[in-house]
């Protein structure tokens, strides 16, 4: 069984948050909360931090890129963790370990992440953004199991569904526990719906069971029917809600 992965060190210099950046994106949240996301501008917040245009535009290329200000080096991280040379038993154990580094990343700042969390609800184009990042995660670990599929094209698409029921899982943990204001135990909300993936997709021999949160009543049963043929976002969607009445 593969370890989970634990926290990884930065590959190079690049990675490692400078002080102005992090001054960005402080000034930047300060100001989105006070006036709004749409009424704030570049110009607004280089004048709170001290800093001249060039020098936010160094660090982000544009006004949605400050709230989204990690994705950037937790994909790089992620891609690092699937391409590490392993002694991989069940590939969807391994996408399944590297979502969990997207988790931590949320983790390692509850406050900021339930802000963005709350400003990503009320403003669309910033939810667009999000989700073209998810699709990045998403296209990562499909990749990888595309990689270790030996029949090309029934591999493919079963690396799609996969892939995207990781990220269906990942994302409905997560958003539960973003909207407990990171109260709840995100690891556990993560490893029970990865827990639904491994068992239905993983390798018999080395897909462990579903972490048990606490119950009161009977054990529950998760069982989702799709027709053949059911296209891939249907496939997810159906997915998510079986996680939502769980």
């Amino acid at each position: 069984m593969n370890e989970a992965p634990g926290r990884r060190e930065p590959a190079d210099a690049t990675t490692v948050r400078p002080p102005m950046r992090d001054a960005l994106v402080g000034a930047a949240f300060q100001l989105f909360l006070e006036r709004g996301y749409e009424e704030t501008t570049v110009d607004d917040i280089v004048a709170l931090a001290g800093v001249g245009r060039r020098s936010f535009f160094r660090y982000f290329p544009s006004k949605e890129d400050v709230v989204f200000p990690d994705h950037e080096r937790c994909l790089a991280d992620m891609t690092a963790f699937l391409d590490e040379e392993a002694d991989v038993q069940d590939p969807v154990q391994r996408v399944c370990d590297a979502a969990r580094l997207v988790l931590r990343m949320y983790a390692e700042n509850p406050t900021f992440s339930v802000q963005r969390y709350r400003l990503t609800k009320k403003v669309p184009g910033l939810r667009a953004y999000e989700l073209s990042v998810v699709w990045r995660y998403e296209r990562a670990l499909a990749e990888y199991l595309r990689r270790r599929s030996t029949e090309a094209r029934a591999d493919t698409l079963r690396a799609d569904v996969v892939a995207a029921a990781v990220v269906a899982a990942h994302n409905n943990a997560l958003r539960s526990w973003l909207r407990s204001d990171g109260t709840k135990d995100a690891e556990a909300a993560v490893d029970q719906a990865l827990g639904y993936v491994q068992n239905t997709f993983g390798s018999t021999s080395s897909a462990p069971a579903p972490a048990e949160p606490a119950r009161t009543g009977a054990e529950d049963v998760v069982v989702v029917v799709s027709r053949r043929g059911a296209p891939m976002w249907r496939v997810v969607q159906e997915i998510e809600s079986a996680f939502a009445r769980d």
